[in-house]
């Protein structure tokens, strides 16, 4: 008897979805309630699994269609229906594999179930464009674990990861590192099952050292400072200088492979003289490094630092730009972290820093000010009724500003917690999109790196920033007497299409008073 494999009843907010992935074929036998299909919308990625055990008959929906909540996706027959043609699309898809040759003739041959999958970039925001592949983690042939990351691709805002969609290997890679990729745009063949034992003769012994096997060039592993070294691994640790006995092997038994070692010209943790290596940019290089007494070398830009370029261009070139500086005596503050701060770690789990005060004293300001708070969107100016404050977060690929999110309910723990977790999830390169976008106000502090004033730069369409700056000693005129104070100066820039410059100081001075006197804030006066 046969039995419909239905879409879920989507929320009265999602009109239809789309199939993103098959995990069975026509043909395959299938357990009551074993993953069928995934169903993707545009909130969440919807799991249909089997009513009952049976045999999947008819696949009535293709992925990348669009269906409707409760649709009709496939049928599901009794265990032994399609079992004689189980076998069939395994064997089409090993003769499609065995087209391929060189290297990656074994990484295409089917596994267990021998189902290709099409490994696509991810649905970009309408906000980005396109990405660059920044790397692929995973090689061709190599054993792979179901949602483990297979590449990386870097966009102008954040880098997005790509995950196994099965237990299985890479049979094929279309978009190199370096290169310019769209929205889902195909970046590679994957085969379930493939590269691990049991594959039918692509093991993972012999997938993940493929490249590298003897047979492949006609030489042998080489052992170098105690270490075994494929042949590839050999030759180009020795043309980067590299000390071998200080780079991990991830091969059987410790083999230092070839990605082994280009991961170690990347990072440079291997390194032996001060020869430059021509290879620590990644293959998009343009040019490799010029050796000499005068060397040079020629990268491109990332499209992080790219796109920070061009809206830093864009800023001044399109708002009327000006800047007001003023400074603040930071006794107090300070005085209140010194008080408060083991207390306030006992109690909060988080250290009292200096951005909390700030972020809560622009808060109040922006309540006061709402032209501060206000944006440009064409001949219209967009008045926010809440404040939503980005803190730029230095990060190894550029600054970027990830946004607190309704600040005048944030308590101070609050705001410390948030930008400690964007500290380190821009460290780590996990910011996601949805953490940068939007923002009415923003705070940069360029004191953390020693400076002690500059101009911060508008982030449009925001209409204003405040700059922080270096705490530093200076002898002050305090109630007739000279006092060594803690001072800091601060500069707010806004678009003075928007912000009359009354309003901008009087703006800057009410951050100053409510930091100068902290109880305010608590007070709310």
């Amino acid at each position: 008897m046969a039995t419909d494999i239905k879409a879920p009843t989507f929320p009265e907010s999602v009109a239809e979805g789309t199939v993103a992935t098959w995990h069975k074929k026509v043909g395959d036998s299938v357990e009551r309630d074993e993953l069928i299909v995934e169903i993707e919308t545009d909130k969440v990625v919807l799991e249909v699994v089997a009513p009952e055990a049976g045999t999947l008959s008819e696949i009535k929906i293709e992925e990348g269609d669009t269906c409707e909540s409760e649709q009709v996706l496939g049928v599901l027959g009794a265990a032994s229906e399609g079992g004689k043609s189980e076998e069939k699309p395994a064997a089409d898809e090993k003769s499609e594999g065995e087209e391929k040759s060189g290297s990656e003739k074994p990484a295409a041959k089917p596994a267990a179930s021998g189902k290709s999958f099409e490994v696509k970039a991810p649905s970009f925001p309408e906000s980005v464009q396109e990405g660059t592949v920044a790397s692929w983690t995973k090689k061709v042939g190599e054993a792979v674990k179901r949602d483990e990351v297979l590449a990386e691709i870097e966009t102008d805002k954040v880098v997005l990861e790509v995950v196994a969609p099965a237990d299985g290997a890479l049979s094929e890679i279309k978009v190199e590192e370096g290169e310019v990729v769209e929205s889902e745009a195909l970046l590679a063949v994957f085969s379930e099952g493939a590269g691990g034992e049991g594959d039918g003769g692509a093991s993972a012994e012999s997938a993940g050292e493929r490249d590298e096997a003897p047979a492949a060039d006609g030489e042998e592993d080489a052992k170098v400072d105690g270490k075994i070294l494929a042949p590839a691994a050999r030759k180009l640790a020795a043309e980067n200088d590299l000390d071998v006995s200080k780079i991990e092997g991830t091969g059987k038994g410790g083999r230092i492979l070839k990605e082994d070692v280009q991961k170690a010209v990347k990072d440079g943790s291997a390194k032996k003289s001060a020869k430059p290596a021509a290879t620590s940019a990644p293959k998009a290089a343009a040019a490799p490094a010029v050796e000499g007494e005068r060397p040079e070398q020629r990268v491109p830009m990332s499209r992080l630092r790219q796109t920070i370029a061009k809206r830093l261009v864009q800023a001044q070139q399109t708002a009327a730009m000006l800047t007001t500086y003023n400074e603040v005596d930071m006794s107090a503050v300070m005085a209140l972290r010194s008080e408060y701060k083991d207390t306030f770690l006992k109690a909060h789990d988080v250290k009292l820093g200096f951005m909390g005060f700030f972020v809560k004293a622009a808060t109040e300001a922006l309540k006061r000010f709402p032209d501060v708070n206000a944006s440009i969107d064409g001949t219209d100016i967009v008045y926010h009724g809440y404040q939503d404050i980005g803190v730029a977060v230095s990060t190894p690929r550029g600054l970027v500003v990830p946004v607190l999110r309704d600040t005048d309910s944030m308590k101070l723990a609050d705001v410390e917690k948030a930008i400690g977790d964007f500290g380190k999830r821009g460290r780590e390169g996990k910011l996601g999109i949805d953490d940068m976008q939007g923002g009415t106000f923003t705070i940069t502090n360029g004191g953390i790196f020693g400076s002690l004033m500059s101009t911060p730069i508008l982030n449009p369409p925001q209409t204003a920033i405040l700059g922080m700056h270096k705490i530093q000693e200076r002898p002050m005129a305090v109630n007739g007497k000279v006092e060594i104070r803690p001072m800091m100066y601060l500069a707010v820039s806004y678009d003075h299409r928007m912000i009359d410059g009354k309003d901008a100081v009087q703006f800057l001075v009410a951050i100053k008073s409510l930091l100068e006197d902290p109880a305010r804030l608590l007070l709310d006066i």
